[in-house]
């Protein structure tokens, strides 16, 4: 009786237990049983009844939860689940440290040249540098072969009319006349007045030369003659006078080369080219005006001992882009700089010949070297 109520004990679930929790809790109260029934068997008893026919006891209040269960063992892994879609790119991580550089390959086979290339367009042209200096005096170089010749220049003013020549010397006497015939010898009368001069006659046979005569008295000369001859010297002295009065003008200027019938001056002066042209017109000069490559390399000789650029006589101030000389004359020569003349700024009408003996196209109000021609 007390085995069978302490069955029962065993088999009460806790107040307040889940149906799982009271499952549970009476398989382990019917397994106590069993091993108590097993362990201590009643000696000499009545089986007991199966309680079937009892009432139901009424439910006890829910338990308090009892304490976590040991951690069992990892169980075996399952099988591996599908592959899930792909996750974002995570943020970059910070570049590392630089790695040695390894060592260089073996260099390669040399290439095959390329195609050339266009040919670009020409580039604008630059200004004109600033006056080097003057270089050390080159060697004389070979005598060049004679240039074409120029164009005739313009008729000059007519001249004063020079003195009446002197007297020509008379001409050769004429040939004898035939001989009359003989007659009787008359009386010699007086000498006529001369007769009118003949005409020369044909240059008869030279005769035998007569005896010398006595030394005859000295004539007077013919006064005609000597007004000549002093008409003459007057026009010749007159003439000097000018030149002298010239040249005393052009020693003014100290330094000069001279070329044919031409002589180029400078004192080391720059002017304007307006000013310039009344300072050579008071010496009786004028700007120059190169004609030929040795007038031009008079005035380059001159250029380079004072290291100046120096104006030209030469301007395109009636026509734009048509350079004459002072008198309208187009020019005979040129030695114009490469891209010259172009007029830079559109206000260069006069012309300067640099230390190169190039010419270049300049503004007329620039100060240069003043150099005069005679």
């Amino acid at each position: 009786m007390l085995l069978l109520l302490s069955m029962l004990i065993l088999c009460t679930p806790p107040p307040q237990s889940t149906g799982t929790e009271v499952k549970a809790y009476a398989q382990k109260t019917v397994t106590n049983a069993c091993t108590l029934v097993i362990c201590t068997p009643v000696e000499n008893g009545l089986p007991g009844r199966d309680g079937r026919d009892g009432r139901e006891g009424p439910r006890g209040e829910k338990g308090d939860p009892g304490l976590p269960g040991p951690i069992g063992r990892m169980g075996m892994p399952g099988r591996v689940g599908p592959v899930g879609p792909r996750g974002d790119n995570g943020s970059a991580g910070e570049p590392g440290l630089k790695g040695d550089s390894g060592p260089p390959g073996p260099p390669g086979l040399p290439g095959g040249p390329g195609p050339a290339g266009k040919e670009g367009p020409p580039g604008l042209q630059g200004n004109i540098g600033p006056q080097g200096r003057p270089g050390p005096k080159g060697e004389a170089g070979p005598k060049g072969e004679m240039g074409p010749p120029g164009l005739q220049g313009s008729a000059g003013t007519r001249g004063l009319t020079g003195p009446r020549g002197e007297r020509g010397a008379p001409g050769e006497p004429g040939a004898p006349g035939n001989a009359g015939e003989a007659g009787p010898a008359g009386a010699i009368g007086p000498q006529g007045p001369p007769g009118a001069r003949g005409l020369p006659g044909p240059k008869g046979d030279r005769g035998a030369p007569g005896d010398r005569g006595a030394k005859g008295e000295s004539g007077l000369p013919d006064i005609a003659a000597l007004r000549q001859q002093v008409e003459a010297l007057q026009g010749q002295v007159h003439r000097l006078q000018g030149a002298l009065a010239q040249y005393r003008k052009v020693e003014l200027f100290p330094h000069g080369r001279g070329i044919g019938e031409k002589i180029f001056k400078t004192g080391g002066l720059e002017r304007s080219f307006q000013d310039a042209q009344r300072v050579c017109a008071q010496a009786g000069g004028t700007l120059p005006s190169p004609r030929s490559a040795a007038e031009n390399e008079a005035l380059r000789q001159l250029v380079t001992a004072e290291n100046k650029p120096a104006f030209l006589s030469i301007t395109d101030s009636q026509t734009e882009g048509k350079f004459t000389y002072p008198s309208g004359e187009p020019l005979v020569y040129s030695n114009w700089a490469p891209g010259e003349p172009n007029n830079n700024g559109g206000n260069e009408d006069c012309v300067e010949i640099f230390t190169n003996g190039k010419w270049n196209d300049r503004s007329c109000g620039e100060s240069l070297l003043v150099i005069c021609e005679f």
